[in-house]
């Protein structure tokens, strides 16, 4: 069974910058695709980014386009979210998904597997 824990949540101010890493264990990472949402009080979850199995391929929503960036390193087992830019808006618990298949994918139901979150909080 497929396990993630996400690390690098923090308190930031806004403009600054974090690095979300998901460590995944227990299955074959290097074969699926990955994701990250996020979902702040009171709102749905929220897809963020997605990535095939070989990171080759790439979604990210509108709102973080050109901030965000999602990266995969299959050796380790790691998925990243890197954040520039970051905006008050963007404070919610972040969350890692992967699913049992290849291809990037954008709903919450699309994953088969999910991570604690990490909370990610940007004052202004």
């Amino acid at each position: 069974q497929v396990q993630l824990v996400e690390s690098g949540g923090g308190l930031v101010q806004a403009g600054d910058s974090l690095r979300l890493s998901c460590a995944a264990s227990g299955g074959t990472f290097s074969s699926y695709a990955m994701g990250w949402f996020r979902q702040a009080p009171g709102k749905e979850r929220e897809f963020v980014a997605s990535i095939n199995w070989n990171g080759g391929s790439t979604a990210h929503v509108d709102s973080v386009k050109g901030r965000f960036t999602i990266s995969r390193d299959n050796a380790n087992n790691r998925v990243y979210l890197q954040m520039n830019s970051l905006k008050p808006e963007d404070t919610a618990v972040y969350y890692c998904a992967g699913r049992y298949k290849r291809g990037t994918a954008t709903g919450p139901d699309d994953y088969d597997y999910w991570g604690q979150g990490t909370q990610v909080t940007v004052s202004s």
